[in-house]
């Protein structure tokens, strides 16, 4: 076996084990395999001190296996980007609902948080008929659920939203960097980094701050 040949093969294993890991990732997937639109939920930000709370909900077709795909927050950023584009065109349907700092001041961020997903959900252009959740049940909906501790590491439906969910806010939080870069929301996408926290001191909150996360440092 030539060298070039070897490598080849090292490729092919190596990309074997991945979609195992991936085909194991849709256990989930085939336990409630019954159904025929499956729909993973996921939400983003509930965390930082800046931004909204963002979720995604993603119907996948029954077949489809995405190599890579995993929890948005164990992917680097170039692979989310890739897989968001593979998802988006891969899927069936894409939802994505938002709470605003507003809103999370006013209802607090899990109910803030119920409401993004429920929204996520009410945007798909097809009605899901049972939801993989990650590790929640939402509140006010009639669809069957299935909340899943660490869900987006457990089910590529799941998986396949934090990402949507993920992406979509790093965007935001970049457009955010641009119109006030004195806070670094490119690369804190508004969590409470040192950095923020002397920003916030030093030039106090913005519209887009949590005021019921930040209390302490203004």
């Amino acid at each position: 076996m030539t060298k070039k040949e070897e490598m080849q093969k090292k490729r092919e294993e190596k990309f074997r084990k991945e979609m195992e890991r991936v085909e194991a990732m849709c256990a989930y997937e085939k336990e409630y395999g019954a159904y025929s639109l499956i729909c993973g939920v996921d939400e983003v930000g509930r965390g930082p001190f800046a931004g909204p709370v963002m979720a995604g909900a993603v119907i996948l077709p029954k077949d489809v296996r995405i190599p890579y795909i995993n929890d948005s927050k164990k992917l680097s950023e170039k692979r989310r980007e890739e897989l968001y584009d593979v998802i988006r065109e891969k899927a069936i349907a894409v939802g994505i609902g938002t709470a605003s700092p507003q809103r999370i001041d006013e209802i607090n961020i899990l109910q803030a948080t119920y409401e993004a997903m429920r929204e996520a959900v009410g945007k798909l252009n097809v009605k899901p008929e049972i939801l993989l959740v990650d590790a929640v049940k939402i509140p006010d909906l009639e669809i069957r659920q299935v909340p899943i501790i660490k869900g987006d590491a457990k089910s590529q439906s799941i998986a396949a939203a934090s990402i949507i969910a993920k992406v979509t806010r790093d965007r935001l939080m970049a457009e955010y960097d641009r119109m006030m870069p004195e806070y670094h929301f490119v690369s804190n996408k508004g969590y409470g980094t040192r950095e923020h926290i002397e920003a916030l001191k030093k030039y106090g909150p913005t519209e887009i701050h949590r005021r019921s996360f930040i209390h302490k440092y203004i």
